[in-house]
């Protein structure tokens, strides 16, 4: 599978997220998986990476130039693609993978999981979304989310738009048992929404 990962360049969050990074490239090279990342090479991107480069696992950096410019692009990849802007970069990590996995991170991060989510929701993704629930990062979000289908925002269905894990060991299971998300939900759970 080709798994689009969203995390930080931060170095300074707790060391922990840097960890578990690390230790899900492992799992993603370990299971003949490709990762494709924002090609980052500080923080919880540099560490995905690292995990994924040690055990000779595909690994597809994308980044716009000015990025690479200051120096934030990963030494050792092999596959780098350089794209013009972060817009761009954002379809193109999303685009022809098999599945999304949001590490811990910033507004950077939220943003490419906020897009997934919505484009998913719109019926313009079909595939897993599974955010890792590191340090109990996600939980202020999934009470948030909770709190936007309870106030109508969204629908229940909304909720199996994307999988809560608390380890990296659980992702990939979680990828392979997601509950199938396709245009006709996307279509019903409108439906839901305009009806009331």
């Amino acid at each position: 599978m080709r798994i689009c990962v969203y995390c930080a360049s931060s170095q300074i969050a707790d060391p922990g997220y840097r960890q578990a990074a690390r230790q899900f490239g492992e799992l993603l090279a370990e299971g003949g998986h490709t990762l494709v990342y924002g090609g980052g090479g500080t923080g919880s991107m540099g560490a995905v990476a690292d995990g994924a480069l040690s055990l000779g696992g595909e690994v597809i950096g994308i980044m716009p130039p000015f990025m690479l410019e200051r120096e934030l692009g990963h030494k050792g990849l092999a596959r780098l693609v350089l794209v013009e802007d972060m817009h761009e970069r954002k379809r193109k990590l999303l685009d022809g993978s098999d599945a999304v996995v949001a590490l811990p991170g910033g507004c950077g991060t939220m943003d490419e999981l906020f897009e997934a989510i919505t484009r998913k929701r719109l019926g313009r993704y079909h595939n897993p979304i599974v955010l890792l629930n590191t340090r109990n990062y996600y939980a202020p979000l999934e009470s948030f989310l909770k709190h936007m289908i309870d106030e109508r925002f969204m629908t229940p269905l909304h909720a199996s738009l994307w999988t809560l894990v608390d380890h990296p060991e659980a992702i990939l299971p979680a990828v392979t048992n997601a509950i199938p998300w396709s245009g006709k939900a996307s279509d019903a759970a409108m439906r839901d929404m305009v009806r009331g």
